[in-house]
């Protein structure tokens, strides 16, 4: 399978899955938000700029893309 046939598959399922969209809807949300709490407390702010916001948007991404590409065990 190509790059491109698994993307064409994946977003075949999330447009027609609602049940699967919603898990990867959910998964994305809170990467950004798990993110800006660890942001905010490390920065030890109580709001965020637009900067700070392209920052966690950022880092958000990268985790989850960290959490979809980590090597899985079976079974998990």
């Amino acid at each position: 399978m190509t790059t491109q046939e698994a993307v064409t598959h994946l977003t075949k399922e999330l447009q027609n899955d609602p049940s699967y969209r919603i898990g990867w809807q959910s998964n994305i949300a809170m990467a950004f938000y798990d993110n800006a709490y660890q942001y905010k407390k490390k920065k030890n702010k109580k709001y965020l700029s637009m900067v700070d916001i392209h920052t966690i948007a950022n880092d958000a991404a990268n985790s989850f893309l960290n959490l979809l590409c980590a090597d899985k065990k079976e079974g998990q």
